[in-house]
C-alpha cells in the first residue's frame, strides 16, 4: 500500500492557516487526481482543493470546521486502492494545533467514545453545507473562537471581508478599541504600565531581549535580540501571527538562497510614447494600459533567452521550468498584507492579454476573490516598489524561485543623450531603476547582468508591431 499525504495548501504569501469547511469525499471513497477533495476558507480565499493523486481516501485527519496551519497533513490517499482505514479520533483542535499529530491509521481499533472536537464557537451547532451558507455566517471558525473568548457579539462588527464577512483584522481591531475604552469588561486587577496592547497574543513571540527560536525546515534557528529600551510614552504591540510567519518565511529565504542584487537604469521614453499612442485603443475595449504589460513582455523575452532565471533549486538539482508563470505582487489591506497572484504562460500572451490578465488578478486580489489556482505555480516574480514612489528595491526571493525583479518609479530625470548630430547633450527622459535579486547558488553575476541588459534592450526598443 502506498499512501500520499494531503496537506493544507498555502493560499498566499501572508496566509498561515486555513479552515477546512467541508469534506467532499469520505473515507473509503475513490477520488480521481485533480478531483475536488475538500473545501477551505481563509480571510482572502474560499476554494475547493483538488486531490494531489488518484486513489482511495483512507484517512481524514482534520475534522470539518477545524482551523490548522498551512502544510498540515489533513488526509491520506492510498494510490494503490487498498482497503480504507477507519478515521482516527482527532485530537482536540485549536487554531494552532496541527492535526498531523493524530494517531496513524494502523493503530488498534478506535475506542467507542471518541474525543469530541471543540467547536470554534458555542453557537456553531451545524456546519454550513454550501459556499453561500458559509459566506452568510460572516466569519471563519477562528474569528468565532476569538469572539467567544472575548465575549464579542459579531453582529455588532462591520465586516470588511467577502460578503460582509468579519475577518480576523476586524475583530482584533474591535477588541483593541474596546480595550482602551473608559469602561471595560472584567479585567485583571493589575493595570499595564504601558498603553494597552492587542488582546490576542501570537504563539511564541520573541521577548524584549535575549534569543528567539525560529523553526526552519525541520531545524531551529536561534536569533539574538538586543534589549530594546522602553521609555515613558512608548506603545508596545505584539507581532501578529501573520507578521511572525512572514518573518519566518523571509528568514528562511535569506538563509537558503545566497542573495545578490544587481541594478540597471532603463530609459522609458520610447515606452511612454507608445503607451500614450495606444491608450485610446485599449480604453475603447475597457482596458487601462499601464507600464506593467511592457515590463512583463520584456521580462518574458529575457527569461526565454536566459532560462536559468526561470528555474528552481531542488537539493543539488536545477529544475528549468517550461512554462513562464509570472507572480505579480499586489499590496492589499492598505499595504499591510502582500499577496502574489500568478499570471500563467505569460510568454504566450499579447500585450492586450498581459494587460487584461494582470488587471483581473489585481482586482481579484483586492476583492479577496482569488481562486486556489490563481496563486500557485509561479516561476518568477515581479514586485513594483515604484508604485509607492521608491527609486528601486532589493526584494527577497520567493522560494523556491531563484530570482525576483523589483521595478522602481518611472520619472523624468536629466540624462546625457546624443542629438541628431551625434553630440552629447543633457536631455529630460523618463527613467527607472530595476533591481534584480537572484540566488547566487545557481545564477552568476554575469548572467544576471545579461538578463537585465536584455530587459533594458526590449523596453528601450519596444516593437510597435506586437502591440
Amino acid at each position: 500500500m502506498s499512501k500520499v499525504d494531503v496537506i493544507m495548501p498555502q493560499m498566499g504569501e501572508s496566509i498561515v492557516e486555513g479552515t477546512l469547511t467541508r469534506w467532499l469525499k469520505q473515507v473509503g471513497e475513490t477520488v480521481e487526481r485533480d478531483e475536488d477533495l475538500f473545501e477551505i476558507s481563509t480571510d482572502k480565499v474560499d476554494a475547493d482543493i483538488p486531490a494531489p493523486v488518484g486513489g482511495t481516501l483512507t484517512e481524514i485527519l482534520v475534522e470539518e470546521g477545524a482551523t490548522v496551519e498551512v502544510n498540515t497533513v489533513v488526509a491520506r490517499i492510498d494510490t494503490e486502492g487498498g482497503a480504507a482505514s477507519a478515521p482516527e479520533p482527532a485530537a482536540e483542535t485549536t487554531e494552532t494545533a496541527p492535526a498531523a499529530e493524530a494517531e496513524p491509521a494502523t493503530a488498534p481499533e478506535p475506542v467507542v467514545e471518541a474525543p469530541v472536537v471543540t467547536p470554534a464557537s458555542p453557537v456553531e451547532d451545524e456546519r454550513p453545507a454550501t459556499r453561500e451558507e458559509r459566506l452568510q455566517t460572516r466569519s471563519t471558525p477562528l474569528v468565532r473562537k476569538i469572539a467567544a473568548e472575548h465575549d464579542v457579539d459579531l453582529t455588532h462588527i462591520s465586516g470588511t471581508g467577502i460578503a460582509g464577512r468579519v475577518t480576523r483584522d476586524d475583530i482584533m481591531a474591535h477588541i483593541e478599541g474596546r480595550a482602551v475604552a473608559p469602561a471595560v469588561p472584567a479585567a485583571p486587577a493589575a493595570a499595564p504600565a504601558v498603553p494597552a496592547a492587542p488582546v490576542a497574543t501570537p504563539p511564541a513571540p520573541p521577548g524584549p531581549s535575549g534569543t528567539m527560536q525560529v523553526p526552519i525546515h525541520g531545524a531551529t534557528l536561534e536569533i539574538r535580540i538586543p534589549a530594546a529600551p522602553i521609555r515613558e510614552g512608548d506603545t508596545i504591540e505584539e507581532m501578529s501571527r501573520v507578521r511572525l510567519r512572514t518573518m519566518e518565511h523571509m528568514l528562511m529565504s535569506k538563509r537558503i538562497s545566497a542573495h545578490v542584487t544587481s541594478v540597471n537604469e532603463i530609459d522609458f521614453e520610447h515606452v511612454v510614447r507608445l503607451r500614450k499612442k495606444f491608450k485610446p485603443r485599449f480604453a475603447e475595449q475597457g482596458v487601462k494600459l499601464t507600464y506593467g504589460p511592457f515590463i512583463m513582455k520584456a521580462v518574458t523575452e529575457a527569461l526565454r533567452e536566459y532560462p536559468i532565471l526561470n528555474a528552481s533549486v531542488d537539493g543539488t538539482r536545477i529544475i528549468y521550468h517550461r512554462d513562464i508563470n509570472l507572480g505579480i505582487a499586489v499590496a492589499v489591506a492598505d499595504g499591510k498584507e502582500l499577496i502574489v497572484p500568478v499570471l500563467k504562460n505569460a510568454d504566450q500572451l499579447s500585450l492586450m492579454g498581459l494587460t487584461t490578465g494582470a488587471n483581473e488578478l489585481a482586482e481579484k486580489a483586492r476583492m479577496k476573490t482569488l481562486d486556489f489556482d490563481d496563486i500557485q505555480g509561479g516561476s518568477f516574480t515581479i514586485t513594483n516598489v515604484g508604485v509607492f514612489g521608491n527609486q528601486f528595491g532589493m526584494p527577497i526571493i520567493s522560494q523556491p524561485q531563484v530570482a525576483i525583479l523589483g521595478t522602481g518609479v518611472i520619472e523624468k530625470r536629466p540624462v546625457v543623450v546624443q542629438d541628431t548630430m551625434g553630440n552629447d547633450v543633457v536631455g529630460i527622459r523618463h527613467m527607472s531603476y530595476f533591481g534584480l535579486s537572484y540566488d547566487h547558488r545557481v545564477v552568476d553575476g554575469a548572467i544576471a547582468a545579461f538578463w537585465l541588459n536584455k530587459v533594458k534592450e526590449v523596453i528601450e526598443n519596444f516593437p510597435e508591431d506586437v502591440i
